[in-house]
């Protein structure tokens, strides 16, 4: 197969690429400022947007899939940050087999403080992507989505 014929590789390489090196430059940030993760700004952040929503909570399983991680990835995520008391979990009054998950005090905080450092170091890691001819128009689509009106439904 030559390269002409591989169909969406490129693309698709391109895309992980952008994304491995986006992910690890803010990891580098947040570890440095403020001792967080990727992964635990996302939990974090994901459940912060619940507090103008539906109550300030998500079931475990809606949290896995809002992140992205498996099941138990995600419920060693969440005692990690529990045992740090940036998250509370507690059962589901009306379904004692559900278990939610809630952003506390300090985990807003938190958050609070790590946000400008994760949206520096994410405008750092475009502008390095944009001086590479492959990444130039992944990073271009990224703030152009940043620049777009959301979507409503």
């Amino acid at each position: 197969m030559t390269r002409s014929d591989s169909g969406l590789a490129p693309g698709w390489c391109a895309l992980t690429s952008l994304h491995g090196r986006i992910e690890a430059h803010i990891e580098r940030a947040l570890q440095a400022e403020h001792e967080l993760s990727v992964r635990e700004f996302s939990v974090l952040d994901v459940l912060s947007a619940q507090h103008d929503g539906d109550g300030g909570h998500f079931r475990m399983n809606r949290l896995a899939d809002a992140v992205v991680l498996s099941q138990s990835a995600t419920t060693r995520l969440v005692t990690r940050l529990e045992d740090r008391g940036l998250l509370a979990r507690y059962l589901c009054p009306t379904d004692r087999r559900g278990i939610y998950t809630d952003v506390t005090p300090a985990g807003l905080e938190l958050l609070a403080r790590a946000r400008p450092t994760h949206d520096r170091a994410l405008a750092e890691a475009l502008a390095t992507a944009e001086q590479r001819p492959e990444l130039a128009p992944l990073a271009a689509a990224v703030r152009a989505m940043a620049q777009a009106p959301a979507a409503v439904g």
